[in-house]
């Protein structure tokens, strides 16, 4: 009898111990306690996100310039919106068309994704992507295509801090392959940085001022072109540099 009640016992002693750790969760990194209320994921917030939605055609370059604005405060702020990913939508983008509302010209960096940054989903942004975010016959012809033919409103050259084609223009040194053909079009953005006078002895000061330069010559190769001069000049376009910071997320216009 005596050994049956400390079976018993036990038992029930397991039990209790096994209820109580139901209660809570441990962490697989410090052990510490933490409820599934405390700290919502991402995917938590999506679960109970709207679908978002906009206007099919978008002919005004500043409202195109608002959604990217509002898409990028829901990217930081850790509160992106549902995106209509169903074959009902890809069929609806094949029977209709696309629409892009925005060419975005984005470095290749791969923590540079513009359809996550903006918060944008199936057919709404047109992406250029090349290191160094530089603008080539190549790369303006896609340009003009999205302008001329898509009636995309919005032109936007998106670099960012720590530019690893614009560092190796800064610390130049030897390059293979085709590596220096993109070298050669980020350089005069250095040199310019360096003839204003900016510190030639910290070079991420000079890597930052020659990011912003690099932007604004993409923006001068852009105005090139004669179709996009053309409706920049009928109120149709407008073109526009961003910069965007990696670790915070957010943007900065870049004039």
């Amino acid at each position: 009898m005596r050994s049956r009640l400390t079976y018993l016992s036990c038992g029930l002693l397991i039990l209790a111990i096994l209820l109580n750790g139901c209660g809570s969760k441990i962490s697989p990194t410090n052990g510490e306690q933490s409820t599934e209320a405390e700290n919502p994921t991402v995917q938590e917030a999506l679960a109970t996100a709207p679908v978002y939605k906009r206007t099919e055609i978008i002919s005004s370059p500043n409202q195109a310039k608002q959604l990217l604005i509002d898409g990028n405060q829901r990217f930081t702020a850790g509160k992106p919106m549902n995106k209509d990913l169903s074959s009902t939508r890809r069929s609806e983008l094949m029977k209709n068309g696309q629409h892009p509302f925005a060419v975005i010209v984005s470095c290749s960096d791969s923590r540079v994704p513009p359809e996550l940054l903006f918060d944008q989903a199936l057919g709404d942004l047109f992406v250029v992507r090349v290191a160094g975010n530089v603008i080539t016959p190549v790369e303006l012809g896609s340009i003009e295509y999205a302008v001329e033919h898509l009636k995309t409103p919005l032109v936007v050259v998106l670099g960012h801090e720590e530019c690893g084609a614009v560092t190796a223009a800064v610390q130049g040194g030897e390059t293979h392959g085709n590596i220096a053909e993109i070298i050669k079009k980020i350089k005069p953005a250095v040199d310019e940085a360096k003839a204003m006078g900016t510190s030639t002895t910290n070079d991420k000061v000079l890597i930052e001022k020659s990011t912003e330069l690099n932007i604004k010559n993409a923006l001068n190769d852009i105005l090139d072109s004669p179709i996009i001069k053309e409706g920049v000049e009928a109120n149709q376009v407008d073109t526009i540099g961003i910069k965007y910071d990696l670790d915070e997320g957010s943007i900065k216009f870049i004039k």
